[in-house]
């Protein structure tokens, strides 16, 4: 700023001088101007701000037991009606505040810590897994709805329905054609969200009377009961889908060939291709040995064309599991035996 002062004269402008050095004439101006003197007086108080014997008025009235576990509103509604103002809503918040007591003065429910589920199934009818989907119909805001238990372990459509509504009574309905149907023992694991259907009394006393437990998953966690919403999703992107649906018989008459294609010709990717059908009829090693002469016989007449190796048929996972516990959190539970993993058979 000393070098644009001294080059500024009558010759030279200002402007000219700073614009030769790249300064702005406001930035030498602002810098060149003499700070103004600081006030070092207090801030004047405000005329509006209540008394100190108004503040204690306050307090004493929400510490009193009329009003001890009042809300602000409240306080200040009751009292106004009373041809009593003390003042604003706003200024009673800030005496509050400034003694720390802006709290909920209500009683407050604690919060409630849902458990993780964790389930595995290493046999067909272990674990069952259930939810209901809504249909789109050719009626606006008018939607089905698809009930559908699924077998955790081989994705296998064990039972299915579609009604117009979301009820409890066709709920149980279901499982008890569904449980009987398959002859299920006393033992069965039924994992669902927490629909008003699934939670219902009506269910619970007839899975407990069928001797089946319940699991739920946490509130609004889709991926514990990721199964059943993955099948949704296969049976929803399927390319004749119709979208929308005429009525219940348009509905039934579309799920019913597609859940026979997905039980007996749907080669799952992760049932390593096999169907739901050959892992729920335990006929994994039948299919196997087809596929294994086949590849067998393509390694034989062109072994150049696998270079790693004859290959072999890969088999279904031993287990399947919603939320498996991982190795750490089962060594930090002493009741929990770890044991090797099985190897699987070749």
């Amino acid at each position: 700023m000393d070098l644009v002062e001294d080059l500024a004269d009558p010759v030279v402008p200002i402007a000219r001088a700073c614009q030769a050095l790249g300064v702005s004439r406001a930035t030498l101006y602002r810098n060149t101007r003499p700070a103004p003197p600081r006030c070092m007086s207090q801030r004047a108080r405000s005329p509006r701000r209540v008394s100190d014997a108004e503040r204690a008025t306050i307090l004493a009235t929400f510490h009193s037991p009329e009003f001890g576990d009042q809300s602000v509103i409240e306080v200040y509604a009751t009292l106004l009606s009373r041809g009593v103002y003390l003042a604003s809503i706003r200024t009673m918040y800030r005496v509050l505040a400034a003694q720390g007591e802006t709290k909920e003065r209500r009683n407050q429910r604690r919060p409630h810590v849902y458990a993780k589920p964790s389930l595995t199934a290493t046999a067909p009818n272990q674990v069952w897994t259930w939810d209901i989907t809504k249909l789109a119909t050719t009626a606006v805001g008018v939607f089905l709805h698809a009930y559908v238990i699924i077998d955790l372990f081989s994705r296998y459509v064990v039972g299915w329905m579609v009604a117009s509504r979301e009820s409890k009574h066709l709920a149980a309905q279901l499982f008890a054609e569904t449980i009987a149907r398959h002859g299920i023992e006393p033992g069965l694991t039924v994992h669902a969200d927490r629909g008003s259907a699934m939670k219902s009394d009506t269910l619970a006393q007839l899975l407990a009377t069928l001797g089946a437990q319940r699991s739920f998953s946490r509130p609004h966690v889709s991926n514990d009961n990721a199964f059943s919403e993955s099948q949704f999703k296969t049976m929803k992107y399927q390319p004749d889908y119709p979208g929308h649906f005429v009525g219940e018989l348009h509905a039934r008459g579309w799920l019913a060939p597609f859940f026979g294609w997905h039980n007996d010709a749907h080669h799952h990717s992760n049932l390593a291709l096999f169907t739901p059908a050959d892992v729920f009829f335990d006929r994994v090693e039948q299919v196997r040995i087809v596929r294994q002469k086949a590849l067998d016989a393509a390694h034989s007449t062109h072994p150049e064309r696998f270079p790693h190796g004859a290959p072999r048929v890969l088999l279904p996972p031993r287990e399947v599991s919603i939320n498996p516990l991982t190795s750490s959190a089962v060594a930090l539970d002493p009741s929990v035996e770890i044991l090797p993993k099985a190897r699987l058979d070749s």
